[in-house]
C-alpha cells in the first residue's frame, strides 16, 4: 500500500481519535472505502466485529447482526470516510507493479499470474478491482461501481452481472457439480444464477423476426330491426253516410283495439261518434 498523504494522515488521525479505533482499524476502513470508489466497502476488522460490508445510503452489515450500535458506528465511520476521500487523495501516487501476481488464497491453491500487469486477466474496462483472490482452478475479481464480477476458471474469463448484491467471499460446493458461490447481503449466490455479460455461457443476440400482421376481420354489418307500423286509421266517414261504410268502420276499430293500437277510451269515443251518424 502507498504511504498515505498528509490529507490521508489528517483522516486517519481525526477518525482514529473519534471513534476511539486504533490507526490500523481506521486505515484498514479507509482502504475498503476507497476500493468502493467512496460508495461501498467491504472488510474485515476485528474491532469492528469482523467481516463486515458497507453502502452509501443503504444497508450496513457486521458481523454481530444484531448489534445495532456496531452498525451505527461502522455507518458513521464509512460516511466520514466517503466525504474525506471526495475531498483529496488518501495515498500517495505510485507506479504500477509488473511481473507476476499471486493470488488470494482462501481455502485452496492459489494461482499465480504472470506476463503483464497486476489483474491484467480481466478486461481492461472493468478498471481496477475493489477485491480479487483465486481457489483452485478459480479466479475472481469484484466491481461493485459498475457491478460487475468477473470470473477466470481453467482460463476461460466470464463476467457476470451482480446486480444489487454485494459480493464478498468465495466458496465451492464439493457436492454435485463442484458449482461455485458467493456470498452476498442476501445469503449465498451460485455462480450460474448471475447473469452472463459476456465470455463462456453469454447468450447471443436473439435475432428479431418481424411478425406478420394478423387477417383484418371485416367490421359486422348490423341490419336495423323492422319496426312494426300500425295500421292506418279508418278514413273519416263523411256526415250523413251509408251505414254500411259506418259498420265497415267500426268493425275497423274493433280489429285496432283487439290489436292494443287503440285503448278502450279511444275506442269507446270513435264507435259513438260513428254511431252517431248513423
Amino acid at each position: 500500500m502507498s504511504p498515505l498523504t498528509d490529507h490521508g494522515l489528517a483522516v486517519q488521525s481525526r477518525l482514529s481519535q473519534a471513534y476511539g479505533l486504533s490507526p490500523d482499524a481506521v486505515l484498514s476502513m479507509m482502504d475498503a472505502v476507497s476500493r468502493g470508489g467512496g460508495m461501498q466497502a467491504q472488510f474485515n476488522v476485528p474491532e469492528l466485529g469482523g467481516m463486515g460490508q458497507w453502502q452509501s445510503g443503504g444497508m450496513t452489515m457486521v458481523g454481530d447482526m444484531f448489534n445495532n450500535g456496531l452498525k451505527n458506528t461502522v455507518n458513521n465511520l464509512c460516511g466520514e470516510i466517503s466525504n474525506a476521500y471526495y475531498q483529496g487523495a488518501f495515498y500517495q501516487p505510485a507506479p504500477q507493479p509488473q511481473g507476476s501476481w499471486q493470488g488470494q488464497q482462501q481455502g485452496g491453491a492459489s494461482m499465480t499470474f504472470s506476463g503483464g500487469s497486476f489483474g491484467s486477466w480481466w478486461p481492461s474496462d472493468l478498471g481496477q478491482p475493489s477485491s480479487q483472490g483465486s481457489q483452485n482452478n478459480l479466479s475472481y475479481a469484484i466491481f461493485p461501481q459498475s457491478r460487475r464480477l468477473a470470473v477466470n476458471l481453467n482460463g476461460q474469463v466470464t463476467v457476470y452481472d451482480t446486480g444489487d448484491h454485494l459480493i464478498g467471499g468465495v466458496g465451492q460446493q464439493q457436492s454435485g457439480d463442484a458449482s461455485w458461490t458467493f456470498t452476498s447481503q442476501y445469503g449465498t449466490v451460485y455462480l450460474n444464477q448471475l447473469p452472463v455479460v459476456s465470455g463462456a455461457g453469454s447468450a447471443p443476440e436473439p435475432s428479431f423476426v418481424q411478425p406478420e400482421p394478423a387477417p383484418m376481420q371485416p367490421e359486422p354489418v348490423y341490419q336495423p330491426e323492422p319496426v312494426s307500423q300500425p295500421d292506418p286509421a279508418p278514413a273519416p266517414v263523411q256526415q250523413g253516410g251509408n251505414s254500411d261504410q259506418i259498420f265497415a268502420a267500426l268493425e275497423k276499430l274493433g280489429s285496432l283495439r283487439d290489436m292494443g293500437i287503440l285503448s278502450e277510451d279511444e275506442f269507446a269515443a270513435k264507435k259513438a261518434e260513428l254511431l252517431s251518424r248513423l
